[in-house]
Order: C-alpha cells, then sequence, then structure tokens
C-alpha cells in the first residue's frame, strides 16, 4: 500500500524543484520532507529523486508524481458525494501536452477560461504529443493523432492555418523567377527543431516531393515570425500570426491560395473525464474562431 503522505512530499519537490519551496507548500520543515523521500526511496528500493538545483525526477519519481496527481483529481469528484468526508483539494496541475504553435495562437485564453485550475504545460510537435498520453505522463493533450489513444476520449478541434511566408526582400532575392522547384531547392527554410515537418509537407503539397533545402534551426514560434520578417529564410507560420504582416505587405506568401492546414485534436484521460470537463469545454471554445474546419478525406 503506497503512503500518500509521501507520495505527496515527492510530488512537492519534483514540481517546485527543491526541499525548501516543497517544505513551504506542505507547511513542514526542509529535514522533514527530506525525511519523507529517503523514506518513500527506501520502501521503494529505488532513487525517485536526483538531489541538485534544482531537483530533478527518476523515471520512476515522475510516474509516482503523476500518479498522486491523479488520485487528488480524482478525489474531487467525490467532494460532491461525499463532503463530509473532508477529503484534502490541494491545487493539483494539470499536465498538458501542446505543441507550441497551438500554444502561442489560441490555448492561453482557454487555459485563463478555467481559472480554478493550475496548469504544467509539455511542449511537442502535434505529431509527437500523443506519445505523452501514451506513456501515461500526461492528462490531455493536443495532438495531430485523431484516434483515440487507449484510454482516452478524442475531440477534433479544427485545422490550425499555415502559411508559407517571406519578406519581399527575400522573395526578390531568391524568387526573381517565381516560386519554382529549382528556386525553392536553394533558398534557406526555416525549421523548428527535428521533429518539424511543416515545411516538407507543403514542398510535398506545392511540388510533389520533398526538396530539401538549407534549412535555419529556429525552436521558437515568434523567431519564425520574425525571421521571415528580417528575410533570413521562408517557413511555414500559423495564420493568426501573420495576418495583420500578410496585409501590410511585410510578408507575401510563397504561393497564393497554397495554404497548409493541420488537423488538430483534443484527447484526454478518461480516468479524470470529470476534472478535465470544463478545460475540454473552454479547448472547444477557444478553437472556434482561431481554427478551420477539419477537411473530410
Amino acid at each position: 500500500m503506497l503512503d500518500y503522505a509521501l507520495l505527496s512530499a515527492l510530488a512537492a519537490v519534483i514540481r517546485t524543484g527543491g526541499f525548501d519551496r516543497a517544505a513551504q507548500q506542505l507547511g513542514l520543515t526542509p529535514s522533514a520532507v527530506s525525511q519523507r523521500i529517503k523514506l518513500l526511496e527506501e520502501r521503494l528500493g529505488t532513487v525517485l529523486v536526483v538531489r541538485g538545483q534544482p531537483c530533478r525526477a527518476t523515471e520512476s519519481g515522475l510516474r509516482l508524481c503523476q500518479h498522486v496527481e491523479t488520485v487528488a483529481l480524482l478525489e474531487e469528484d467525490l467532494q460532491d458525494a461525499l463532503p463530509a468526508a473532508g477529503l484534502a483539494n490541494p491545487q493539483v496541475p494539470l499536465r498538458i501536452a501542446v505543441n507550441a504553435d497551438s500554444l502561442a495562437t489560441w490555448l492561453v485564453p482557454a487555459l485563463a477560461a478555467v481559472p480554478e485550475r493550475l496548469f504544467d504545460l509539455v511542449l511537442d510537435d502535434q505529431e509527437h504529443s500523443a506519445d505523452w498520453l501514451r506513456r501515461g505522463e500526461v492528462l490531455g493533450a493536443v495532438t495531430g493523432y485523431g484516434r483515440a489513444v487507449q484510454g482516452c476520449d478524442s475531440t477534433p478541434l479544427g485545422a490550425l492555418r499555415y502559411i508559407a511566408t517571406a519578406s519581399p526582400e527575400f522573395m526578390a532575392r531568391w524568387f526573381s523567377g517565381g516560386v519554382t522547384e529549382e528556386a525553392t531547392a536553394q533558398a534557406p527554410c526555416l525549421t523548428f527543431n527535428r521533429k518539424d515537418r511543416l515545411q516538407q509537407l507543403w514542398l510535398e503539397q506545392a511540388f510533389g516531393r520533398d526538396l530539401a533545402p538549407p534549412t535555419h534551426w529556429l525552436p521558437s514560434t515568434q523567431a519564425f515570425v520574425d525571421a521571415a520578417l528580417a528575410g533570413l529564410g521562408w517557413g511555414l507560420n500559423p495564420e493568426p500570426l501573420v495576418a495583420g504582416h500578410l496585409k501590410s505587405g511585410r510578408l507575401v506568401p510563397l504561393r497564393a491560395n497554397l495554404p497548409l492546414d493541420v488537423p488538430l485534436y483534443w484527447q484526454q484521460s478518461r480516468s479524470v473525464g470529470t476534472a478535465l470537463a470544463n478545460l475540454r469545454k473552454a479547448v472547444r471554445a477557444a478553437t472556434k474562431e482561431t481554427l478551420q474546419p477539419i477537411a473530410v478525406e
């Protein structure tokens, strides 16, 4: 039987990054928190916390932290049914996997619409965020994967529209003869990270194959926009972020009427479906004005 007093100390250390802040959160001394972690590690026969600045969890420690936080969320459902039970009701952070572009365009208003919640966001590409659900490391995810992960419910949100954009100066330098296959193979593009396939998908849509142009690596949504404005390269930018620049002429599309629509879905664990009900509602509401309808194949 797991000791939830010890698990709560573990979760506090992992989430705050240290024993002093965990002690403040729990109303204990740092020494008492350290003793609880030590006792838990001895009982389970494995290291759970790597001491340092900040402290970080081992794989086993992270799984236990997620377990105790899920239990706390489940207890919320019992509060209404068993008000006399006196169950603890700490503010438990909801750990969610999300792609950077959704965070930069529509997700923050959805989070703000659920003020009773704390959030712990994990950034990953929409093609990979569902993996966090499969590993049990998050309770919800914005993902490009529509089929429900085992134990989860999947809700279609819409498609985030991307426009291949560049500055007029960049267009004049690299595409003076038009956005041809030859020119595009030579013009520097922008890539978020090694998981980012958006430029490749757009090239396949435009020319029928990936041309593998030279690339700048820029792991920041805002840096993508700034780099395009500065003439550093061309790249796929979310339409909500560049609509004003396109209207003013500071950015131009490589090809008019050739957007790339990326379908997005909200998936959440059924085990805490009630606790996440308000967030799911807020996510759906926030995407209505921002995302395009998902095309039916």
